[in-house]
């Protein structure tokens, strides 16, 4: 039973810290469509980041402590034929770098440096998508 929930907390952790991770890079769209002289809507859009970044920290961290707990605690991945769960550790490593970027991004935002256009961003946009499709076919299939 302590298995079960770990797992549905786990599961419900990761969905939310993703959907944070699919949502500010959206913000980012926008910020990067602002026009010159919008202040009011740039300031309006940097606390809707600036809150969702937050939020999405407060979340990564049970989510990735619980992640640990099934593999330390319960001893998910271990053992041989278990070559999946090294490539799902690679899929989370590239996450919290994913995370880290949008928090660098977020900084330069704030400071008025960032040069990047809102089609980059789109693009930036899809990384935690493909990772996401990738953690969960490693996780379900265990292709090796």
């Amino acid at each position: 039973m302590a298995y079960l929930l770990v797992k549905s907390f786990h599961i419900v952790f990761i969905a939310s810290w993703f959907a944070g991770l699919f949502y500010l890079p959206r913000i980012y769209v926008n910020l990067a469509m602002v026009p010159a002289g919008s202040d009011a809507e740039r300031a309006r859009l940097l606390l809707m980041a600036r809150k969702l970044y937050r939020f999405m920290t407060l979340i990564a961290v049970p989510a990735l402590g619980l992640g640990i707990w099934l593999w330390a605690g319960y001893g998910i991945g271990w053992g041989p034929g278990n070559g999946w769960m090294h490539a799902k550790w690679f899929v989370v490593v590239l996450a919290i770098g994913y995370h880290h970027a949008c928090s660098v991004i977020l900084k330069k935002f704030e400071s008025n440096a960032m040069a990047r256009s809102h089609v980059w961003f789109r693009w930036f946009n899809e990384a935690p998508v493909i990772m996401m499709v990738a953690a969960v076919i490693l996780v379900v299939v265990k292709p090796f």
